[in-house]
């Protein structure tokens, strides 16, 4: 059963009240101020115990990336020497052995940000077909029982893209698709996009929302001129932009309405919930007010219903408390964001987090199970 949340109150939202969570929240800074990055109340003396106890506990990754030399060329992406750490070309052999030593039983593949989403008109549709047919006919079935797919999409021409969401959902067995940032200026709340979204909810499949790169007016107005453009580009990325810019998406997705037109559109956001869970009661207090005649429910019950928080680079215990603490466990996934992590730290990492044995499968692969409607 749901539980619709109270905004500006002491009432319980999750079964944690505003005073329990404000105090779980003192009590991290604390433990976080003791020099361990594990020392939250998730994470005890008795790791290593827990880690044993629990390493059969099969775990499905959904944010688990790859690229080709093409997909490389056509978005001008070169990386720089030892990065990503590991060889993001390699959906065999090498990408299966990690996965083995972390205990990893399935990857759902997704192209690396921005896969066809940022190639115009018939390119775009063209490159789109061909990387999801290679991942359909060649990578998943050399690993059938460990790979699976994310569609990457054609979004200049949505249209398109909805047709192609179908296409892959339909034929070539896809989980849903992953979409990435903002496309030319505009986000997923665009009407431009509502056939998309539409064509998502009507497949019962979820969109998996990842960054992009931030624009040119992003980076004149925010990045640019701190000294360095390697400090300007990361600052913009992976170092703090990239997550801002997503959980900026999510709140126009609420406020604007799309979950009102498509209340069963499912949405997979990354990284800890990109912010999301640290803002939930500012959002929920302000944006509460304002929406309250706009929207069918309360802003924070949309967080509850239409959307879904990885773990995906962020192996932090007191961050997965907080996720917990504002989602409950129902609605958190484990991933690893490989190859630009290891999956194998973070499979430890997990592994050893002090949960109940029935919250940490909900977390490795139940509720992936139930999202996607996949098994182990």
């Amino acid at each position: 059963m749901k539980k619709q949340p109270q905004s500006s109150s002491g009432k319980a939202i999750n079964g944690v009240s505003r005073r329990q969570f404000m105090a779980g929240l003192s009590a991290i800074a604390f433990a976080a101020g003791s020099g361990s990055i594990y020392a939250s109340s998730l994470w005890s003396k008795g790791s290593e115990t827990i880690a044993e106890r629990d390493k059969d506990v099969p775990l499905i990754g959904l944010e688990e990336h790859f690229a080709t030399p093409e997909m490389q060329k056509l978005n001008h992406i070169k990386f720089p020497p030892g990065y990503p750490r590991f060889d993001i070309n390699d959906v065999g052999a090498g990408r299966i052995a990690h996965m083995d030593q972390a205990g990893l039983n399935i990857q759902v593949l997704s192209a690396l940000t921005p896969g066809p989403q940022n190639l115009p008109g018939q390119e775009g549709i063209q490159y789109a077909r061909r990387l999801n047919n290679w991942l359909a006919q060649e990578v998943i079935p050399a690993y059938p029982d460990r790979f699976r797919g994310f569609a990457g999409l054609p979004l200049k021409e949505p249209e398109a893209a909805a047709g192609e969401l179908e296409r892959c959902v339909k034929e070539l067995g896809f989980l849903g698709c992953m979409t990435y940032g903002a496309v030319d200026g505009k986000f997923l709340d665009h009407p431009e996009f509502e056939p998309v979204l539409a064509k998502a909810e009507a497949l019962n499949v979820p969109i998996y929302i990842h960054p992009n790169w931030a624009s040119k007016e992003a980076m004149d107005l925010y990045y640019d001129d701190l000294g360095d453009p390697l400090v300007s580009k990361v600052s913009s990325g992976a170092g703090y932009g990239w997550h801002q810019e997503i959980a900026l998406q999510s709140l126009r997705m609420i406020v604007s309405g799309v979950f009102d037109k498509f209340p069963k559109l499912q949405i997979i956001i990354g990284h800890m919930g990109e912010g999301l869970p640290f803002f939930y009661w500012r959002f929920g207090d302000d944006l509460a007010n304002v929406t309250r005649n706009k929207l069918n429910k309360p802003v924070q019950q949309y967080i509850h219903d239409n959307f879904w928080i990885t773990t995906s680079a962020f192996f932090r215990t007191e961050l997965l408390q907080l996720v917990l603490s504002v989602m409950g466990e129902d609605r958190v996934l484990f991933s690893t964001d490989y190859p630009f992590v290891s999956a194998i730290e973070g499979a430890e990492w997990f592994r050893g987090v002090d949960l109940p044995r029935t919250t940490k499968e909900k977390i490795a692969y139940q509720n992936a199970e139930k999202l996607l409607g996949i098994s182990v």
